[in-house]
């Protein structure tokens, strides 16, 4: 059997970084060998998380580039934005592979990135070389590399749901209206009134209208791939529920089309990507048909009378918009099953 490969967790402590460790206790060709988290230092994983139990041995350890390099040979790092700009760069020079799950790596122009998230950029060398890892449309990009930059969870469910229309040409980029919804737990674990239960209990509200900072990730990749300036109106809501993205997508189309023709199109475009399920006419999915899995469902309406397509895409932000997609990177880095240690189903109810 070959040797398993070493794997740290940066950010242990937070909903993104458990569900990398949950993953990877799994993996068949990776071991988790550290955890890392400067709020708890010293404390032992189960500490934290008692349903841990296996992983009483594991003590969180401060933030060190030299002694994780000395325990893992790569890094997942669930950081918070700003965070990562200056660690990964410390990593990659001990002599560690990086998967980013932050935003500090997604947006090649870093003065897009100062606007957006109002933080100084990383070093443009490292911005360059980050590969952009949206498994399904670019995951050919991530094969030998060292440093990987994981999407954000609304791009992910956006993108998964737009790309293959705007390649072909088959509606307007101009016109293009992303309404998400996302569970709570996409605020991370910290402590605040925006996420109290009593504020978002039987409540929904939209936030960082035309401000958020996913905003310029979702027009970078849709940029790249119609080979033109693309702008999106995106709109992301907070819904009373623990996990999951729902996005409703609207746009106008080019010339006549038909659900039936979005669905065979979009089945031949995710030929051979396991974690994209195209749904049959008139099925629509829901959060809950996802959760706790690695997938990302499909569907779509298009009215002749409007002359427009709605578009519906759910994951589980913290899995496919985070962890999981994360650890889908990692096996296309290093050469492995794509699917290696994500071959769950979802939870349900």
């Amino acid at each position: 059997m070959a040797k398993k490969i070493r794997a740290a967790v940066v950010g242990a402590t937070g909903y993104g970084g458990v569900e990398l460790v949950r993953i990877l206790l799994r993996h068949p060709h990776a071991s988790l060998t550290a955890v890392v988290s400067s709020s708890s230092v010293g404390v032992s994983l189960t500490e934290v998380f008692p349903h841990l139990t296996e992983l009483a041995e594991l003590v969180l350890e401060e933030i060190d580039p030299a002694q994780i390099a000395e325990k893992a040979d790569v890094v997942f790092t669930a950081t918070p934005h700003g965070v990562s700009s200056a660690l990964v760069p410390q990593l990659l020079a001990a002599g560690l592979k990086v998967i980013d799950l932050s935003g500090d790596l997604r947006l090649k122009d870093g003065s897009v990135y100062k606007e957006w998230y109002g933080k100084e950029p990383a070093a443009a060398p490292y911005l360059e070389e980050a590969v952009y890892g949206l498994a399904e449309v670019f995951g050919e990009d991530a094969a030998g590399k060292r440093l990987i930059s994981n999407p954000g969870c609304y791009p992910t469910a956006a993108l998964l749901g737009l790309i293959p229309a705007v390649q072909a040409g088959w509606v307007d980029p101009d016109s293009l209206v992303i309404d998400a919804k996302s569970g709570v737990s996409g605020a991370g674990r910290g402590l605040a009134l925006s996420s109290h239960f009593a504020e978002v209990n039987d409540s929904m509200k939209p936030y960082k209208v035309g401000k958020h900072q996913h905003t310029p990730e979702i027009e970078q990749a849709l940029s790249r791939c119609a080979g033109r300036e693309v702008r999106v109106t995106f709109t992301p809501q907070l819904a009373p529920m623990t996990r999951g993205i729902l996005s409703t997508i609207y746009a106008k189309l080019t010339e006549r089309r038909t659900t039936e023709d979005f669905i065979a199109a979009y089945r031949s475009y995710y030929e051979g990507r396991p974690f994209v399920r195209i749904r049959q006419a008139g099925q629509w999915p829901g959060t809950k048909e996802v959760a706790g899995s690695n997938y990302c469902d499909i569907a779509f309406a298009v009215d002749e009378r409007t002359g427009r397509v709605t578009i519906a895409s759910v994951i589980d932000n913290l899995v496919k918009g985070a962890a999981g997609q994360a650890v889908q990177n990692l096996n296309l880095m290093m050469g492995w099953e794509e699917t290696a240690g994500l071959e769950f189903s979802p939870l349900y109810p």
